[in-house]
């Protein structure tokens, strides 16, 4: 039988909204590689969101930050980085129109002022005066809550992958994307609690798809043995290069349209059930 690539998208399909990994999951990823397939991340998350509930599973490899980043036995075979300007331009601007938001390197999270009481309430509730929303705040932080770094003086960084923004409905997605016309890829938030006008800030021409054909040519590996699986439009590119593109049955219905094929979602085994029909398990 001949051996698979397979790439895995994290948020929406290898891991529940409240950042959980499915058993069945697990299970499918450490047998497909166990019977001799390749299992890589391709997420728009950068290093420090991966936390180690999501590699001690066990990968091949990873793409990280939408493309930008790629990694491959534990070696740094590729990074691309916002320049400098770009960095300055972005924040600036934020902060000009108030938009919350955070800047993502290998080396941390790092959140804008008011990001963490933005967050608080989205992901918690009252924090100030529901004892509940204290409470599961602090017996039961969330692990992308703990992983963002508050209190950054300066965030004008020169190490940074991309950027990603939490909507304010006075600020249009399209005044957003104008604003960066050339300078970045705006794309739609794949993070639903974000709002529908949250976004990240890419940069130009790199995109998951970039970055398998970087990792095949690296591995010596051909495309028409490659799956891609995934659920958000910044997955698009992966799902149409792929041999195989997977939608999730959460995924955005654009994304389906796209598919070769639509499977369960994330709840409902939809990662291990995709594994089974291709005779990775």
């Amino acid at each position: 039988m001949t051996k698979k690539i397979v790439f895995v998208d994290v948020d929406g399909t290898l891991v529940t909204d409240d950042g959980l990994v499915p058993a069945s999951a697990k299970t499918a990823i450490i047998k497909a590689r166990n019977n001799g397939h390749q299992v890589y991340l391709c997420t728009g998350r950068s290093k420090p969101e991966l936390y180690d509930s999501i590699l001690s599973i066990g990968f091949d490899g990873i793409i990280g930050a939408g493309g930008g980043y790629i990694e491959v036995d534990d070696e740094i075979i590729y990074h691309k980085k916002v320049a400098n300007e770009d960095v300055v331009h972005m924040v600036d601007f934020f902060h000009e129109k108030n938009l919350d938001f955070y800047l993502e390197s290998n080396g941390g999270l790092f959140a804008s002022e008011n990001l963490e009481a933005h967050l608080d309430s989205l992901v918690y509730g009252d924090v100030e005066n529901d004892p509940i929303a204290r409470e599961k705040k602090a017996n039961n932080p969330h692990p992308f809550m703990t992983s963002l770094t508050y209190g950054e003086t300066n965030l004008y960084r020169t190490d940074v992958n991309k950027a990603c923004f939490l909507e304010n409905k006075n600020v249009p997605f399209e005044e957003i994307k104008n604003e960066f016309s050339g300078k970045f890829e705006v794309l739609h938030c794949t993070v639903p609690i974000f709002g529908d006008d949250s976004g990240e800030l890419m940069v130009p021409d790199i995109h998951k798809a970039t970055a398998i054909e970087f990792l095949l040519a690296h591995i010596g590996a051909e495309k028409n043995t490659t799956i891609g699986i995934g659920d958000g439009m910044n997955d698009a590119e992966m799902l149409t290069y792929c041999e195989t593109g997977i939608a999730m049955g959460n995924a955005k219905e654009e994304l389906k349209l796209l598919a070769d094929e639509v499977t369960k979602s994330v709840e409902e085994d939809g990662l291990y059930a995709s594994f089974l029909k291709h005779g990775l398990l």
